[in-house]
C-alpha cells in the first residue's frame, strides 16, 4: 500500500482543516522529479474508498508515483476545491455519480482540459450519452445506469416494473423506495430527466403520485437498494452497480434497465492549477487503460474500454438504446431551484 492515504472528509472536517491551512500538508501534492517522475498524485473522489484504493495500488504498481486518496461526497469536494482555487491541492478529482456536478464545475474555474490519447477520437455524443465535454474538460471512464432494483424472493422477473410509469401500478403502494432528490444526486437525475421528458407540471403531478407509492424516501442514493436487499421494499431506484455489489455479496437483488433512462458516463477530469498536472494526465490515461478499467468491471460498474469485459449483465452496447437524451445546459440553469421546490412540496 506504499504511498496510498485514502483520507475521508466530512463537510465540517473540510471546513475545519480548510481554516485551518491543513490541507496542503496532508494533500502532498508537491512534485518531485521532471514530468511527474517519482512525484506524488493527489485524487479527490467520492466513489468507495476501497474500490479507489485498489485502483491507487495498481496505478503505484505500475509506476513510480504514489498516489494520495482523499475522499468525500461529491458537494464536500467541489466546495473543497472552490476553496482552494487560489492554491489547488489535487491533481484529479473522479467520479461524482454522472456527468451532471462535473458540467455544473464547468464555469466555475477549479476545471483543466485534457482528454486522453484513448478517447481523442470518441463523439461528444454517441447514441444520446455524452462521453465527453466539448472542450476537455472531462472524459467518462465507466457507464452508470439509473433504474429499479429488485428482490426475486418477492417480485419475479417478469411483474416487475420495465418503464417509469409501471412505478405507479397500485401494485406497488407502500412497496418502493428512491433516494431524497433534495438530499440525493441520484434522485436529482430522476427529477430531472422525467422534467425533460414530460414538461415540469407533467412531471410534478407523476412524482405526487410516486411519493405515494414510497414507504421511505433516504437522503442516501444506495440505501433504496440496500433496502430491496434486505427486503424492506420490493422495488428500489438507483445505480446498476449498487444492485450487482450487493447481488455479488449473495443479497436478493436484480436490476431492472427501465425502456428509456438516463444512461451516463462517470467521468475524470484535471484539476486546473494542479500541483502535478503531468502526474494528473497520467492518471487519467491510466483510468481507461485495460488495468483500471478491470477493476471497474470486478467492482461491478461497466467498464467503457471495449476490450475489457463487463462483470455484470449489462454492457455499453446493450444500454446506449435505453439512453434518454439530456438537455444539460437546462439541467445546470434549473438544478438547484428544482431540487428546492421538491424540498418545499415533499418535506
Amino acid at each position: 500500500m506504499r504511498g496510498i492515504h485514502v483520507r475521508k472528509i466530512s463537510g465540517l472536517a473540510a471546513s475545519v482543516l480548510l481554516a485551518a491551512g491543513m490541507l496542503a500538508g496532508c494533500a502532498g501534492g508537491t512534485s518531485e522529479g521532471e514530468n511527474g517522475k517519482g512525484s506524488r498524485i493527489t485524487l479527490y473522489s467520492p466513489e468507495t474508498p476501497d474500490f479507489t484504493k485498489e485502483l491507487a495500488m495498481k496505478y503505484e504498481e505500475l509506476n513510480d508515483e504514489k498516489v494520495d486518496v482523499h475522499y468525500a461526497g461529491t458537494n464536500v469536494l467541489v466546495n473543497q476545491m472552490l476553496a482552494e482555487k487560489d492554491n489547488p491541492k489535487a491533481d484529479v478529482w473522479y467520479g461524482g455519480g454522472g456527468i451532471l456536478p462535473f458540467e455544473a464545475a464547468v464555469e466555475r474555474g477549479i476545471l483543466s482540459n485534457y482528454i486522453p490519447d484513448f478517447a481523442a477520437d470518441w463523439d461528444i455524443v454517441e447514441n444520446g450519452i455524452k462521453m465527453k465535454h466539448e472542450d476537455g474538460k472531462y472524459v467518462g471512464v465507466e457507464i452508470f445506469v439509473l433504474g429499479f432494483s429488485y428482490n426475486p424472493e418477492l417480485v419475479s422477473e417478469a411483474e416487475a416494473p420495465k418503464t417509469w410509469e409501471d412505478l405507479l401500478d397500485p401494485k406497488w403502494e407502500g412497496k418502493i423506495q428512491f433516494p431524497n432528490p433534495a438530499a440525493s444526486g441520484t434522485a436529482t437525475l430522476m427529477v430531472m430527466d422525467q422534467m425533460m421528458r414530460k414538461g415540469e407540471d407533467e412531471a410534478w403531478k407523476y412524482f405526487e403520485k410516486l411519493v405515494k407509492q414510497a414507504n421511505s424516501m433516504p437522503d442516501s442514493g444506495s440505501a433504496p437498494t440496500k433496502g430491496v436487499a434486505m427486503g424492506e421494499a420490493h422495488i428500489g431506484i438507483g445505480f446498476d452497480f449498487m444492485a450487482y455489489e450487493q447481488k455479488n455479496k449473495g443479497e436478493s437483488v436484480d436490476f431492472i434497465v427501465p425502456d428509456k433512462t438516463p444512461v451516463l458516463v462517470n467521468p475524470v477530469t484535471l484539476i486546473e492549477g494542479g500541483p502535478n498536472a503531468e502526474g494528473g494526465k497520467k492518471f487519467m490515461d491510466f483510468l481507461l487503460s485495460e488495468d483500471a478499467q478491470q477493476i471497474m468491471a470486478d467492482w461491478y460498474h461497466i467498464p467503457i474500454n471495449p476490450n475489457v469485459e463487463s462483470k455484470t449483465p449489462l454492457t455499453l452496447e446493450k444500454v446506449k438504446a435505453h439512453a434518454v437524451d439530456l438537455d444539460i445546459d437546462w439541467v445546470n440553469e434549473n438544478y438547484d431551484r428544482v431540487r428546492n421546490e421538491w424540498k418545499a412540496k415533499f418535506q
